[in-house]
C-alpha cells in the first residue's frame, strides 16, 4: 500500500503533464506493421492512443489549510500610573530590558514630601497607640474609647503611609517582563497623565500564530492536534501542537480562532508575519487516490475513463461515474466508481468517449 504525500502527488501530476506532451502522437509501428491489438481496434473505427495508470490503494491525509498571522508571545503598551513631568528616560527604542528594569522616571518631588509627612504621622500614631495600649491593658488607665481611637488612628496612618509610598514607587515606570522596547511614546520634560502610554514592550523570545478556521470544521479541531506552520519569507517549517481553540465564532468571517506557540530562536519571527498553516483533519487508510485532472466533470457529476478488454483482442474506453472525497492540492480521493487494479486513462481521457477503441501506448504503475 502506498502512502500519499504532497511531494509525490505533485510529482505524479507533473509526470502526467509531461507524458501528455508526447503520448498523444500515434506510436510508430514496430517493424512497419501494426500490432494485432491496434489492427483489431482499427476494424471497429477510430483508435485513440492513451496512457493508463494502474489503480492502487494509498493512505491519504486530509488537511485544513489556513492563513495565519504571527504575534509576539507578550506585547504590551506600558502606561504611566501617576501624573507628572518626565524627569528621566532610561531606555531607547530597540533596547533590551529585563523584568523590573526602569523605563522612565516621573517627577516625584511633591509626592515624596507627602510620603515623608505620612511617615511622620504614622510613627506618631503608632507610638501613641502603643502607650495607650500599655496603660489601658496593664494599669486600666484611660477609657476604652480613647484606647480604640488610638488603635484606629494608628491603623489609618499606616494605611495612608503605605498608599503614598506605593504611589511614589510607581513614579518609576518599570518593565513588567523582559523584552525589547519597540516604541517610546514620551520625551524628556513632557507632562503625562495617569493611563497615558509611555512605551510598547515586546517579548520575542517565543511567538504565537493565530489563524481563523471555518466554522464547518468546528468538530474536527481540538487542542493538541498537530499543526504545520510555514513562513515563506523565512523558508522555515514548524510542527507544533494546537494550543488554544476559540470557543466562539466571529460573526463577520464565520471562523473560530486557533493559536499555536512557535519557538523563536534569534527573534527571526516578527509580529504580523504571514504564515501558512495546515491542520490534519483526518487520515484515510487504503483508499483510491488519483490525479484531480483525470476526473472529468459532466452535467450530473464526475466520471473517469478506464480501459476494458473488448473481447476480440482489442481494448475500449469505458466511462465510470465516480463520487469524490477530499482533495489535497492536485489529487483527489475517489470514494466509489474505481477499484484497485482498474486501468485508469490518465492521458487521452478528454479525447475518448464511452466505447471508443483505444490503444494503450504506456501503462504506469
Amino acid at each position: 500500500m502506498k502512502r500519499h504525500s504532497r511531494s509525490n502527488a505533485a510529482a505524479a501530476a507533473a509526470a502526467w503533464s509531461c507524458l501528455a506532451m508526447w503520448s498523444c502522437r500515434p506510436p510508430e509501428p514496430a517493424g512497419g506493421t501494426e500490432t494485432e491489438e491496434s489492427a483489431a481496434a482499427a476494424s471497429r473505427g477510430r483508435v485513440i492512443n492513451v496512457e493508463t495508470w494502474l489503480v492502487t490503494l494509498s493512505d491519504f491525509t486530509e488537511e485544513i489549510r489556513l492563513t495565519g498571522v504571527a504575534q509576539a508571545s507578550r506585547d504590551a503598551v506600558i502606561a504611566a500610573q501617576e501624573q507628572g513631568t518626565i524627569r528621566e528616560i532610561y531606555v531607547a527604542e530597540g533596547s533590551r530590558v529585563a523584568q523590573g528594569d526602569p523605563l522612565v522616571k516621573i517627577d516625584d518631588e511633591v509626592l515624596a514630601a507627602q510620603v515623608d509627612q505620612a511617615r511622620a504621622a504614622h510613627e506618631l500614631a503608632s507610638e501613641t497607640w502603643e502607650r495607650r495600649r500599655r496603660l489601658f491593658e496593664a494599669d486600666s488607665v484611660g477609657s476604652e474609647i480613647d484606647y480604640l481611637d488610638a488603635r484606629y488612628a494608628a491603623e489609618q496612618a499606616a494605611a495612608s503611609y503605605r498608599s503614598l509610598a506605593a504611589r511614589l514607587e510607581r513614579t518609576t515606570v518599570r518593565a513588567p517582563f523582559a523584552g525589547i522596547v519597540e516604541t517610546r511614546a514620551v520625551e524628556l520634560g513632557e507632562s503625562v497623565t495617569q493611563g497615558q502610554p509611555v512605551a510598547r514592550l515586546v517579548d520575542l523570545g517565543s511567538a504565537k500564530v493565530l489563524a481563523g478556521v471555518p466554522e464547518r470544521y468546528s468538530s474536527d479541531v481540538r487542542p493538541g492536534d498537530r499543526a504545520k506552520v510555514i513562513f515563506d519569507v523565512l523558508d522555515d517549517e514548524f510542527s507544533v501542537p494546537v494550543g488554544r481553540v476559540g470557543s466562539t465564532v466571529d460573526p463577520r468571517s464565520r471562523t473560530f480562532q486557533v493559536e499555536m506557540a512557535i519557538p523563536n530562536t534569534g527573534a527571526r519571527i516578527k509580529p504580523e508575519m504571514v504564515a501558512n498553516v495546515s491542520l490534519v483533519r483526518r487520515e484515510l487508510l487504503g483508499v483510491v487516490v488519483v490525479p484531480r485532472e483525470v476526473v472529468v466533470r459532466v452535467a450530473d457529476g464526475y466520471v473517469a475513463y478506464v480501459v476494458r478488454d473488448a473481447g476480440d483482442g482489442g481494448t475500449v474506453a469505458e466511462v465510470e461515474p465516480v463520487s469524490l472525497g477530499p482533495t489535497e492540492e492536485n489529487v483527489v480521493v475517489v470514494q466509489s466508481g474505481l477499484a484497485e487494479g482498474d486501468r485508469l486513462i490518465v492521458v487521452g481521457h478528454r479525447s475518448v468517449a464511452d466505447g471508443d477503441a483505444v490503444n494503450v501506448v504506456a501503462e504506469r504503475r
